[in-house]
């Protein structure tokens, strides 16, 4: 039985041999390192400098004897140099540029999906002011419970006046019932003729 290689584990794969053969490297460290190097690139200072060592270069193998000089005219050190700086830096510029664009991409669908759930919140609050502002449409307003309350007093005092003039109408009616006994009374007594009103009054006196 095979003994187990040591930091190998059981719940995860082992590695083929032609895998532990390539090389490995890490694809984001290498896209942020080409960042830096197309970014340098890319400033004043970088070409400034360059331009100075060109300069300088140029200066130093036309000037200096020709026993000193590393690239004599037509300059082929140079050109290969520039050609080599060329060929490495378009790669890595297309690199940052690609990068550039994934996060331009990502950062496109997350606004995207941003305005979305915006305009979907957008829409909530419409259909919630709409609500909103059919309901207080529903309620009742200062104006008009005003003019409720004023009909409502309204027909209050109509219905206290109609019970008044209902107590006078009853009050009259009692009194003319009360009034027709003692005109009948009177009626009475004055037909009577004057002997029975001498034994009536008689009659009164006895009992009184």
């Amino acid at each position: 039985m095979r003994r187990r290689r040591r930091g190998s584990r059981l719940d995860q794969p082992r590695l083929s041999r032609r895998a532990s053969l390539r090389p490995a490297y890490e694809s984001d460290a290498f896209g942020r390192i080409a960042e830096r190097v197309a970014r340098f690139i890319g400033t004043a200072r970088y070409l400034v400098a360059q331009s100075i060592v060109i300069v300088l270069w140029v200066a130093y193998n036309i000037f200096v004897p020709s026993s000193g000089r590393f690239d004599e005219f037509p300059f082929i050190f140079l050109t290969l140099v520039l050609s080599l700086q060329a060929a490495y830096a378009a790669p890595l510029i297309l690199l940052a540029q690609n990068r550039q664009d994934d996060r331009d991409r990502a950062n496109l669908a997350q606004d995207r999906e941003q305005s979305v759930r915006t305009r979907d919140d957008t829409e909530y609050l419409a259909r919630e002011l709409a609500a909103v502002r059919i309901t207080i449409g529903e309620l009742a307003t200062r104006d008009f419970l005003r003019s409720e309350l004023r009909a409502l007093l309204a027909e209050l005092d109509t219905a206290d006046r109609d019970h008044d003039h209902d107590r006078e109408r009853r009050d009259r009616r009692r009194r003319r019932e009360g009034e027709r006994p003692a005109r009948r009374d009177r009626a009475v007594a004055a037909e009577q003729s004057p002997a029975e009103k001498r034994v009536r009054d008689c009659d009164h006196g006895v009992e009184g």
